[in-house]
């Protein structure tokens, strides 16, 4: 609750309510975020709301600075008042309608907001040598806000939380383990450098994906976002989308109670009621779309704020480029929704650990995404690929961590000169004879922090197309690289596995950004699979690495196929970060004449096939994978649609219980999406391509997947092969 008390009135605000009519309103009502105690953003409009009873007049003073406004229809009132320097000294700010509210020690000073999952929400209760970073918590100019976890399928008015004053007491209460150490450092070194009151407001709750604190709004901005844009509307109990449904729902019930009532009357048997559609069951975990910014930031709207800081992302790795979308898209929502454009946005790469030992290149893929959201102005990243533990997704290094992004805060927002704020960063590459010379950005002083020779670089020859470890030199401010047997060098990566622990840093000791730059060759089994492909063209190529939402084709030929075929065949391959090449090509005779219905089958090319093939031939390099010309006992599953395991096709061989080669086609149309070949005879998936719009959150594979869903359903492993790509041939009559 506020912390606020009944006080004497100012003079100027007894002849404010003097002269106002005297009624019996509601009390005057403060968001939580406004009490005694807090810190107010210097040098920006002072923005204070609030509630009232409609058209009740409502004083506001803060300090010698006051504004009178009349509360709307709805009970709203809102008033802007100057900006104000920073001071340590403390101010009153005074609210007065038909009651008063006082907030005391209120100071004038930098608020930045903290948000995130687990690692912003760590508290300082859980790092090492936690008892000496508690009993040092003495800062009485430092403020702490910490917002309760909260969630709302709607936009929320209000947060429950309560500012305090930092010290040894207030910093480890509530949370997870106490106040976000991340933000309490961050806070704590602008502090010392700024020598101004500093207020953080923490909003984090562990566990959850970006997506649920992104409002709605910013989902609809994206075109890329579409899908979630739709299942936000469906479930969100204020859109049209769902008033019609609800609507339709209703008119189905009260038909049904109709019939009930003759049902009675008649003494006939009543069929069951229609049950309550799941699309109509507003969000309510919050691991889904828009909930937490509802719940936990609209609230803090339009509060005045220097900047963000952020931490987040495991929830969301192994998606690949979308969350750059992701990224952008919120920053720019609480932009506007805070109405302050170049709101400064900075955050933190997700430290090396051990997700996936199968599959190691899938959190460089996800840094990647995280280090391309930088080209969103006023946006920085820090790195912590120095600083994390592989076995511990939490590194307890909260310190250096908020030093880290106080440093961007120190430099790009507050002007401090001589402050290196961000480690290397891959500017270019050139190759000189059988070596390549990196470039980087923020390099003065390049070295190894152990002393040690450098780590984590590898190269590409043009002939190989297989990365190599490199042997890596600094010269300057570049490094260059070689390699036994790379003769030809087209391409780098630094920092390509989730557990690396590269030594690279500047002289600050500030590490390198993970990065790969320069293209392998594609590799073409085309040519390896021989006569079988005799007569065939291409009618679609698809890099499946760059679907994520839409479908949209690097090659599309339909408009050349001017004669009837009568043969369709897909090819597609798949190379792991290893560089590890596989392939299938499977050749059926066609199951459709439409050449528009023979590619992935998205909601716009109306595919819906679930049949059997005919002499189905099969080329492939997996091991495992049936071979062969003239195989009995193929079938396919093509849909846009959701599906179940429920074999209703009575598919041979095929279970119930489990996805695979005998799947049952559900609601809705525009849902998770099956792109599936098979060989039931073999009980075997021959290759499978299901639920595209996650991009690289995909399922991907050849043959059949390890586990209880063999046709690859929930697999989310696209990310796990750099090289995918899928080509889709006719075969003319």
């Amino acid at each position: 609750m506020n912390m606020c008390r009944p006080s004497s009135t100012p003079y100027w605000l007894f002849l404010v309510l003097f002269l106002l009519p005297v009624m019996a309103f509601a009390d005057v009502r403060l968001p939580h975020i406004f009490g005694s105690h807090m810190v107010l953003q210097a040098d920006k409009p002072i923005v204070v709301w609030g509630w009232a009873d409609p058209g009740e007049k409502v004083a506001v003073a803060v300090a010698d600075e006051h504004q009178q406004t009349t509360a709307d229809q709805k009970g709203a009132w809102r008033v802007n008042l100057p900006a104000k320097k920073a001071s340590a000294t403390p101010v009153t700010v005074t609210i007065a309608g038909k009651n008063t509210l006082t907030l005391d020690d209120v100071l004038i000073g930098e608020v930045w907001l903290g948000s995130g999952q687990s690692n912003m929400e760590m508290g300082v209760t859980m790092l090492d040598k936690a008892s000496d970073e508690i009993a040092a918590a003495k800062y009485p100019l430092i403020r702490l806000f910490l917002v309760t976890r909260a969630i709302s399928p709607v936009s929320s008015d209000d947060v429950d939380g309560t500012w305090k004053v930092c010290t040894p007491q207030s910093i480890v209460e509530g949370g997870w383990g106490g106040f976000s150490a991340a933000g309490y450092f961050f806070g704590r070194d602008l502090y010392k450098s700024l020598h101004v009151p500093v207020g953080i407001i923490e909003s984090s709750w562990g566990g959850t994906p970006i997506e649920a604190w992104i409002p709605k709004e910013g989902f609809a901005s994206s075109p890329v976002l579409k899908e979630i844009s739709n299942q936000v509307e469906l479930h969100d109990p204020q859109s049209e989308t769902y008033q019609k449904q609800l609507g339709d729902y209703l008119a189905s019930t009260a038909s049904w109670l109709a019939e009930a009532r003759k049902a009675t009357i008649n003494k006939t048997a009543v069929s069951p009621p229609p049950s309550f559609p799941d699309a109509l069951k507003p969000f309510d975990n919050p691991g889904q779309p828009t909930v937490l910014y509802n719940g936990m930031i609209h609230p803090l709207e339009p509060f005045s704020l220097r900047g963000i800081i952020w931490y987040q992302g495991e929830a969301n790795m192994g998606q690949g480029a979308i969350y750059t979308e992701k990224t952008r898209v919120q920053v720019e929502s609480w932009r506007k929704a805070f109405g302050q454009p170049d709101l400064p946005y900075y955050y933190t790469l997700i430290a090396p650990f051990n997700y996936d030992a199968t599959h190691s290149e899938r959190l460089p893929v996800f840094w990647e995404a995280q280090a391309a959201a930088m080209s969103v102005p006023n946006t920085g990243m820090i790195v912590t690929t120095d600083i994390g533990n592989p076995g511990e997704i939490h590194p307890k290094n909260k310190q250096e961590i908020g030093r880290r992004l106080s440093l961007w805060a120190l430099a790009r927002t507050y002007g401090k000169t001589g402050i290196v704020y961000s480690g290397p960063s891959y500017h270019s590459f050139v190759v000189e004879g059988n070596k390549l010379r990196i470039n980087f950005d923020h390099a003065d002083g390049l070295m190894a922090r152990d002393g040690k020779p450098l780590t984590s670089f590898e190269i590409a020859d043009a002939d190989q197309g297989v990365f190599v470890p490199a042997t890596a030199t600094i010269e300057g401010s570049s490094v260059v690289l070689s390699a036994d047997g790379v003769i030809h060098p087209v391409a780098v990566r630094f920092c390509w596995n989730q557990t690396d622990d590269p030594n690279l840093v500047n002289a600050a000791g500030l590490p390198a950004i993970p990065f790969r730059a320069g293209e392998v060759p594609r590799p073409d089994s085309f040519k390896r699979i021989g006569a079988e492909t005799q007569g065939y063209q291409m009618i679609y190529d698809l890099d499946l690495s760059k679907v994520s939402g839409a479908v949209s084709y690097d090659t599309d030929a339909t408009a050349k196929v001017t004669a009837p075929f009568d043969r369709i065949a897909y090819l597609l391959e798949l190379k792991d970060a290893d560089g590890k090449l596989q392939y299938v090509w499977v050749s059926v005779d066609a199951f459709t004449d439409d050449i528009h219905k023979i590619g992935v089958p998205t909601v716009d090319s109306h595919e819906s096939f679930q049949k059997n093939l005919t002499r189905m031939n099969v080329v492939s390099d997996v091991p495992g994978v049936v071979t062969g010309s003239g195989i009995q006992g193929g079938n396919i599953e093509f849909w846009p649609n959701n599906y179940d395991p429920a074999n209703a096709a009575h598919v041979p061989n095929a279970a119930d219980d489990a996805f695979d080669f005998g799947d049952q086609m559900t609601q809705p149309e525009n849902g998770y999406g099956s792109m599936q070949i098979h060989n039931h005879d073999a009980k075997q998936t021959i290759f499978a391509y299901n639920h595209w719009g996650a991009g690289q959150g995909a399922d991907v594979g050849i043959g059949n997947a390890p586990g209880k869903n063999t046709d690859w359903t929930f697999a989310s492993n696209a990310s796990a092969y750099p090289f995918k790509r899928l080509r889709i041939f006719v075969h003319g009559k």
